[in-house]
């Protein structure tokens, strides 16, 4: 079939983990949306302040990506229907001749250093050729995937959003400082960069932008941001916000605006799908509570005492609550407390995210943005760049992006 010339509009979606919780209800998102059988609620870029930006459309984005497990994608939406009890009938019949075209997308991915847990889950083989055996190889195939995707779909660009499960954190020590060290760490057989990181090495070195919604830590070394900068394209991230810790951005700066001390803030996390399997891992677990952690004391100026814990309970599948209790002292020296239970569908309440995200980030690259694009701060827990913590302030830098963007579009019956 002869190929289409490529589009600023026609845009690549390529998720990494396609075929996990998050993957599944984005690319349901998507297919509902194309039939009409969706109208755009929970979508932050359907909202009318965004209406004139020139967001891809929803049939000009084509879906693929990496993956560690050989499932299909059609079993496990039905799986996701079925045992989570989500997804209408209707929309789960319409989505399987999508999902079937889309599995034929899908490449293996890595496991390098993604820990016990991430490993264990893998049922995929490996490409391990003779020039894979290190890092920099297994980029080089990653890549191909990457390019061999635009290439036979004739896209404008491909944005890579990682949705897989939370890698254990190296330390701090092991981040690489500049592109050259990150470089020279990608030749070494006991390099310390985990698969998120080597999945933005790929995707930032052709050009394509790269969305972490993820703990794990992607691009988060000033190494890697270097890399984004030097090829002229944009990243994001670090961890999507969407339940517990989105309302304590926007309940701690009311704490603090009338000047109300937060003396404690406990919060107890419970659900059952695949992601809570992997967190149940002490090491994976810990970098999904230092990102959830760090938001109060941020927002406050001050760092109460704390607890977040996270329990895997197999029964409640994709369903998460959230109870968290908030100890605060007020006026004449009074004790008081405020409770709240936050209960959703995990991977529902992530895939709309994942959908703006990639939407926003083919604009901001379309427009030529490098770099952390910090306008899309309110999406994630802990944004890379200098952005306020205070979800308000994350969603008016939002809407100053866009309202800047559609002044730079050409007039009606102005030519591009």
């Amino acid at each position: 079939m002869p190929m289409t010339t490529p589009t600023a509009e026609r845009i690549g979606l390529w998720l990494i983990g396609a075929r996990g919780g998050v993957a599944i209800c984005t690319i349901a998102g998507l297919v509902a949306h194309r039939l009409g059988l969706a109208d755009g609620t929970g979508l932050v870029s359907e909202l009318p302040q965004f209406a004139r930006l020139p967001l891809p459309k929803w049939d000009n984005i084509v879906v693929g990506g990496h993956e560690i497990r050989s499932v299909s994608m059609a079993d496990e939406l039905e799986r996701l229907h079925r045992q989570s009890r989500v997804l209408s009938p209707e929309l789960v019949r319409e989505c399987r001749p999508e999902f079937d075209s889309i599995d034929a997308e899908i490449r293996p991915g890595t496991l390098w250093n993604v820990g016990q847990s991430i490993t264990a889950l893998a049922d995929l083989p490996e490409p391990r050729a003779a020039d894979e055996q290190l890092p920099h190889g297994i980029i080089r195939r990653l890549q191909h995937d990457l390019t061999d995707f635009q290439k036979r779909h004739a896209l404008s660009t491909v944005v890579v959003v990682n949705v897989s499960s939370t890698e254990p954190l190296p330390t701090e020590r092991a981040w690489p400082a500049t592109w050259s060290a990150a470089e020279q760490s990608l030749e070494l057989a006991d390099c310390p960069l985990p698969a998120s990181t080597l999945y933005a090495i790929a995707a930032l070195d052709l050009g394509f932008p790269y969305v972490n919604f993820t703990p794990s830590l992607g691009a988060s070394p000033p190494g890697i941001e270097e890399l984004a900068r030097t090829r002229g394209t944009c990243h994001a991230g670090r961890d999507g916000k969407t339940g517990e810790t989105l309302l304590k951005s926007v309940l701690a700066p009311m704490f603090a605006a009338r000047h109300l001390e937060v003396m404690s803030w406990v919060g107890h996390n419970i659900f059952g799908n695949l992601d809570a399997t992997v967190l149940d891992d002490p090491a994976n677990k810990s970098a999904k509570l230092q990102s959830k952690d760090r938001l109060v004391a941020d927002i406050l100026g001050y760092a109460p005492q704390t607890l977040i814990s996270i329990e895997q309970i197999t029964s409640l599948g994709d369903w998460k609550t959230a109870w968290d209790h908030i100890h605060f002292r007020g006026f004449l020296d009074t004790p008081m407390t405020m409770q709240f239970t936050w209960q959703g569908c995990d991977s529902l309440l992530a895939a709309p995210l994942v959908i703006d995200l990639a939407r926003f980030t083919a604009l901001a690259r379309r427009r030529g943005e490098t770099g952390v694009l910090t306008f899309l701060a309110s999406f994630f827990k802990s944004p890379h760049g200098e952005a306020p913590a205070a979800f308000a302030d994350q969603f008016r830098a939002l809407e100053s992006w866009a309202a800047a963007a559609n002044q730079s579009q050409p007039r009606s019956g102005e030519s591009a």
